[in-house]
């Protein structure tokens, strides 16, 4: 059979469909002419090139290796729909599938997980290799799979991977996709085929994005080069625990038992396990006092040389994490998500209703695929009957729904990651006095085009030594900023990474129970296997029940050490204690209020556990804004309906201007066309509708607010590249004369740069506005801007530049300004459509969208305001399960099902997604059948 090539919607399309539509078919057009008249990459592209990796949708295939006849049904939007008769089968026909949609995506992020990028893309991903050889996922994921892992989930995924080679078997690298075509003029490069490994190491690149908080651990480090203990302080203040409520608000740890209690018992919190003292710190000391030059250097005594050699390492790794291709987030930054469960109390089906859309980096195609895997009668021999979100390369679904209860995820955050410092001496480190030899191994990185390079891997007992893998990292000062106590640093001390994800665990077996659970005992039960990612897992079933539980592995330190800084890897007093155990993890189960939300704040009130999650949650503004937005619906008895989780989705409200905007109108600005801006947020309702005026106008304060008051403070390994400033020179006590002052330039990705003006921000501004004339409100006349010395002053011209900035960006005639043209989202390939030539990037790319929303807002469309106002993670899709009828819930994606770029389903949801639709979700056999458009039948 021929590869289908068209695609019919089944609905009329809006007016901005329409233009995408006629846009694509454009692109195209122009993408073959230009490929068949031999420009860019000559003669050899073609229409037959073009379409040659598309999938065959329709008619019938023949797959060695099934038991028995397997049905593909896909929707108008290409998604699949698998219904087999035995387990094998069932994972079988998903590899092959999914290959056919996203080999060329599963192919690169194998490559990515097993530190292998250079064999496909060249010399310029060596040190990308390198640090992940280091890290060794791939190594790891070989132990699970032989030691940790189930015998079915063996079998099952080794049923995905033969699946997957079926598809590949007798195809060449441009008949699988464009990209292997592009790569082919520069190339030799041939896909291999699949194993269960690839699918497993998939598991360790996801929990890399989702690690927690180690770069707050490597920013606070880095702060000590210019800020005082009070000063870092002020920039991570406690969780406000007294207005954003925690994740579990019912029951408690018993110490007697050292379990987690549903409904509360007689024990007390304890005090074991996970302090939240703050040993474990370098000694990193630094000046008092705010800065108030243009660069912040701070006043009083500066760091020392050893502090800056420290600075050195970190802002290496820092570099060499910015430089990582993402897998599923930012590189760990920002990432958030949401999700929350109404009882049937409360909804207007009498059953629960479920949400979720968690927050990672854009990318295309996206990181998630929506599909069914149905068993046609559920046995023992065929087990499941589960239908949702899952990862291209992997078996199973990770969020969805079968036919008895659903689940959502969101980050917990939890620290599960330290960084060690480590006495380097010869072939070995120091540990307790003594030098212990490295474990080492030699690696081999294959290169693209050039010669292999030859790397040893170097290990101490906290994991691998990251210091090896760039040479800032080994650059250290006279002495490091540490107690007394330590060893002389000598030729520098190296940064190791203790992080549970580099331990065999039993992640994929935790996939696949969940997928067949049908009640809260079943669900925990699984969720317990889910050791990496630590994840908050929401639950729902079909009687009436909702629950949340925190599965993971996650460490237990010593009194003294809270993990939120680099801890001395010479003295086994900081070493791990042991892991929380799983019936000590907090959990709910039907709680009184009838909901419960998880938007990465805090699971749980610190004094109510005496475990130490993590010193670095979300700060609950997302969180509380969705509970507020569920109980003004249900007081007086109101319902919740599944329209009504959509819309809360959708939430565009912005916390931190309804705390500063009563502020800002107070502010004479004294110029016209200020003023004329400040009028805008007269009345605003503090919407950030994409078409507001007044969000494009407040979000430009708001960044220029973080910028004067902090921004310009930071020390340049925080700030982003290409921002310089002259500052005072670190080893100075007081400001210095302009013509002693330093240029310095940012050295961070603007993505990941600092202040990113998220909730953490949010909340270290609330706190400063009691204080008008801290000296964090100081900044110093630039030009023809005028010098602050208190909040108001600092607003004033916040307010100025904001004006100024806009009428650069968009124009003086403020009618013209609205937030969508300053809050635009691309969609770009993650390989060659960001490193290739610029014609394949023009093919492979797709946007921009306009959108509404922003940074903490609920529907978090953020941004980074140190690095400017495109966005840089989203919700990456969007669900709301109905448990009372499965066939009326609804999802989206954020691109399409396929990863061909020229496929009719490859952005086809995008427009959907931006405007906050949802698509129909069939389950029931009915449904799928009746949203049937192609069907296709692999036969024995």
């Amino acid at each position: 059979m021929p590869p289908n090539t068209t695609a019919s919607t089944g609905q009329q399309p809006g007016k901005s469909g329409r233009r995408k539509g006629r846009k694509a078919r454009l692109v195209l057009l122009v993408l073959v002419l230009a490929l068949i008249g031999g420009v860019a990459f000559g003669g050899y592209w073609s229409v037959s090139t073009v379409r040659a990796s598309f999938p065959q949708t329709t008619g019938t295939l023949t797959l060695k290796g099934l038991s028995g006849p397997v049905e593909v049904k896909r929707d108008n939007y290409g998604i699949p729909q698998i219904y087999a008769s035995s387990d094998a089968d069932l994972f079988m026909a998903q590899g092959y599938v999914q290959a056919q949609d996203r080999f060329y995506e599963m192919d690169v992020r194998r490559h990515m997980a097993s530190g292998r990028l250079s064999e496909m893309f060249g010399k310029s991903q060596v040190d990308n290799d390198e640090f992940l050889r280091t890290l060794g996922w791939d190594r790891v994921a070989k132990k699970e799979y032989d030691t940790k892992l189930s015998a079915s989930t063996k079998k099952y995924l080794q049923a995905y991977s033969e699946g997957v080679n079926s598809y590949l078997q007798g195809k060449d690298g441009k008949d699988i996709s464009l990209e292997y075509a592009a790569l082919g003029f520069t190339n030799d490069y041939k896909p291999q085929n699949w194993t269960p490994v690839d699918s497993v190491s998939w598991l360790k690149a996801m929990a890399w994005d989702l690690r927690g908080n180690m770069q707050d651990e490597i920013d606070r480090a880095l702060l000590t080069s210019r800020l005082g203990p009070k000063q870092i302080s002020d920039l991570y203040p406690e969780y406000p625990s007294g207005r954003n409520k925690a994740i579990v608000q019912e029951g408690q740890y018993n110490e007697l038992t050292g379990t987690f209690e549903q409904g509360g018992t007689s024990g007390t919190s304890g005090t074991s396990g996970g302090s939240t003292g703050t040993g474990g710190s370098t000694g990193t000391g630094t000046g008092t006092g705010a800065s108030t030059g243009t660069g912040g250097s701070a006043s009083g005594s500066s760091a020392d040389s050893g502090t800056q050699g420290l600075q050195g390492q970190l802002t290496g790794l820092t570099k060499v994490l910015d430089d990582l291709p993402p897998a599923v987030g930012v590189n760990g930054d920002g990432i958030g998500s949401n999700s929350w469960v109404v009882s049937g109390e409360h909804t207007i089906t009498g059953k629960p209703l479920l949400a979720n859309d968690p927050h990672l980096g854009p990318s295309l195609p996206s990181v998630w695929y929506q599909m069914g895997l149905h068993c046609r009668s559920v046995s023992s021999s065929c087990q499941y009957d589960v239908s949702g979100y899952t990862f291209a390369g992997m078996p199973g679904v990770i969020i969805g729904h079968n036919q008895d209860i659903a689940w959502g995820m969101t980050n917990s955050g939890v620290d599960v990651t330290d960084l060690y410092l480590e006495k380097i001496n010869g072939n070995g480190y120091q540990y307790d006095g003594k030098i212990k030899p490295f474990e080492t191994r030699e690696e081999t990185i294959k290169v693209a085009g050039g010669e292999p390079k030859k790397i040893v891997v170097r290990e101490t007992d906290n994991g691998p030594l990251l210091s090896d893998r760039d040479e800032e990292l080994v650059k250290v000062g006279k002495k490091a900023g540490v107690d007394a106590a330590a060893p002389d640093r000598g030729d520098g001390y190296g940064v190791a990474l203790r992080w549970t994800a580099l331990q065999p665990g039993t992640t994929m077996d935790a996939v696949f129970a969940m997928d067949k659970a049908k009640d809260w005992n079943g669900f925990r039960k699984a969720a317990a296997q889910f050791e990496v990612p630590s994840q908050n897992l929401i639950y729902a079933d079909t009687q009436d029940n909702i629950g949340y539980t925190l599965p993971g592995k996650i460490p237990t330190r010593p009194e003294g050490d809270d993990g939120s800084i680099p801890a001395p890897g010479w003295d086994s007093k900081y070493r791990w204690t042991g892991y929380v155990d799983q019936d000590a993890l907090p959990y709910e189960y039907n709680p009184k209020r009838g909901y419960i939300v998880t938007a990465n704040q805090a699971v749980i009130d610190p004094d109510k556990y005496p475990y130490t999650l993590t010193e670095d949650w979300g700060y609950g503004t997302r969180s509380q804004r969705i509970s507020d937005l569920i109980q003004s619906k249900i007081k007086d008895g109101g319902k919740v309906s599944t329209d009504d989780m959509r819309q809360m989705q959708l939430d565009n409200s912005s916390e931190i201007a309804r705390l500063l905007v009563p502020t800002l109108l107070k502010i004479d600005p004294e110029n016209k066309d200020v003023r004329e801006a400040q009028k805008l947020l007269e009345g605003w309702d503090y919407t950030q509708d994409a078409d507001s005026a007044a969000a494009a106008y407040f979000n430009a304060v708001w960044r220029n607010i973080l910028k004067l008051a902090f921004g310009n403070k930071l020390p340049k390994e925080l700030r982003p590249r290409g921002q310089c400033l002259y500052v005072d020179p670190v080893n100075t006590t007081g400001p210095a004369d302009e013509a002693e002052k330093v240029r310095e330039c940012g050295q961070r990705d603007p993505d990941q740069a600092q202040p990113d003006g998220g909730d953490r921000w949010f909340e270290v501004v609330r706190k400063l506005m009691e204080q008008p004339d801290s000296d964090w409100w100081k900044t110093p006349e630039a030009g023809t801007r005028p010098q602050a010395v208190n909040r108001d002053q600092l607003f004033r011209r916040a307010m100025i530049d904001a004006r100024w900035e806009l009428t650069a960006k968009l124009g003086k005639d403020i009618d013209s300004w609205s937030w969508g043209r300053l809050h635009r989202l691309f969609l770009d390939n993650q390989t060659l459509g960001t490193e290739g030539p610029g014609f394949l990037q023009y093919a492979l790319n797709r946007g921009p969208w306009e959108l509404g929303g922003g940074e903490a807002t609920v529907n978090a469309t953020g941004w980074n305001a140190a690095g400017g106002y495109n966005v840089v993670w989203v919700p990456s899709m969007r669900m709301v399960v109905n448990l009372g009828d499965l066939d009326k819930s609804k999802w989206i994606n954020l691109s399409g099902a396929s990863g061909h770029a020229y496929s009719a389903h490859y952005v086809d949801q995008t427009d959907k997604w931006a405007e906050g639709e949802l698509l129909p979700w069939s389950y029931s056999d009915k449904a799928v059948e009746g949203s049937t458009t192609d069907k296709l039948v692999l036969k024995p």
